[in-house]
């Protein structure tokens, strides 16, 4: 079992760090106070990761991307994840299930993605279907040479800045197990294209400036052109990148944990009370072992489950697994942090509860923890209840 990354993961983890110090992290309190990230700043970000060769680098090399191993794609995710959101979506990384495009599709979507000129979103949840997917009820009806989609979608993140949308829409249904499912659709739809409409929604704690849209669709007509991957088979489309997804946000988790980790260390250390600094009191210097502990914990699982991946031989139970627990760890850190740093814990001159808001949402999108466990669950019950 060999442990140690490569000189060119090393200088990679560096260059990144340096990236995010210097290019994301002094715009972040601003960008926290004022809900929003400017065009202009976000061109700024976005010009300046193409530069350095950030853009895409979870893209295939084939077609202009980075070309990273999943390994290599969670190092950089967990650095990345020291800033806030609102931030480092625009050291953008394209949905990967646009490798499914085909035809003009590459030239329309995936090539202008992969180079920074045109952003995606992605919109599978409703109101009605969040952790239940497959009871959306947007629907897409053949016309001729079209599909006319009806319906909403809701907690998009990022659709304001998206040139266009990753929807799944149901066109059919049938039967499995004695029970009604849908056969679920991905299309490719431009954001001005009639019959569709975004707008800003329900006002997010966490990650200030990465906002979520409602999307809705009345009789909005896509040409059959813009179906992505195969009619009825959406769901393989999407499975595909929720799972990988799920890594990624674990990487991300630890990358915020290790920032309350680092503040609350030299918060303990700088902070004197009764004479002496905080850190030497087991009061808080135990909360401090057991954050270090649990975040290295959380990490060896899930560069172990990005390595998997790489193998391929990564299941959905391990993905469930590496999420879990660092979303899981991240708020148990993020929390111990705020106590750390008592009443300035909880007050906007410091990055702590910042940490600590952004820390909550990671237990719930990307699959809730509870999902998580029926996951794993699932799988290890599976061979012993046929």
């Amino acid at each position: 079992m060999n442990f140690q990354l490569s000189q060119e993961q090393e200088m990679l983890v560096a260059a990144v760090r340096s990236f995010v110090e210097k290019e994301l992290l002094p715009h972040e309190e601003a960008v926290d106070r004022a809900d929003a990230v400017s065009p202009e700043l976000a061109a700024q970000i976005r010009g300046k990761a193409i530069a350095a060769g950030f853009y895409a680098f979870n893209m295939p090399e084939e077609v202009g991307g980075g070309g990273l191993d999943y390994l290599s794609q969670a190092l950089i995710e967990r650095e990345l994840a020291k800033c806030s959101w609102a931030l480092h979506v625009f050291v953008a990384r394209p949905s990967k299930i646009l490798m499914a495009c085909k035809g003009q599709q590459i030239e329309d979507y995936l090539l202008p993605s992969i180079q920074g000129e045109k952003i995606d979103c992605f919109a599978l949840t409703e109101p009605g279907a969040g952790s239940d997917a497959n009871s959306i009820k947007t629907r897409a009806v053949p016309d001729g040479d079209d599909f006319v989609l009806n319906g909403s979608k809701h907690f998009i993140s990022h659709a304001g800045h998206a040139d266009f949308a990753i929807v799944f829409a149901v066109t059919d249904t049938y039967e499995h197990n004695g029970r009604k499912r849908n056969a679920v659709t991905s299309f490719l739809v431009d954001r001005d294209t009639p019959g569709m409409t975004i707008r800003r929604g329900p006002k997010c704690v966490s990650n200030r400036g990465y906002h979520t849209y409602e999307i809705f669709f009345d009789d909005c007509r896509v040409p059959a052109s813009k179906v992505l991957g195969e009619v009825g088979k959406g769901w393989d489309v999407a499975n595909a990148w929720l799972t990988a997804g799920r890594v990624m946000v674990a990487a991300n988790c630890i990358g915020q944990a290790q920032r309350a980790l680092d503040v609350s260390l030299q918060w303990a250390a700088d902070r004197k009370q009764f004479g002496q600094p905080i850190g030497s009191y087991q009061g808080v210097s135990f909360k401090l072992a057991d954050m270090a502990t649990e975040i290295r914990a959380a990490e060896l699982l899930t560069l172990h489950t990005a390595w998997k991946m790489d193998q391929g031989t990564m299941t959905d139970g391990e993905a469930g697994m590496a999420k879990l627990f660092a979303s899981e760890v991240l708020g148990r850190v993020a929390d111990e942090a705020v106590q750390i740093f008592g009443g300035m814990g909880l007050m906007d001159e410091g990055p702590v509860e910042r940490i600590w808001r952004n820390a909550r949402i990671e237990r719930i999108w990307e699959g809730t923890s509870e999902i998580q466990r029926h996951i794993i669950s699932r799988e290890l019950l599976r061979p012993l209840l046929r």
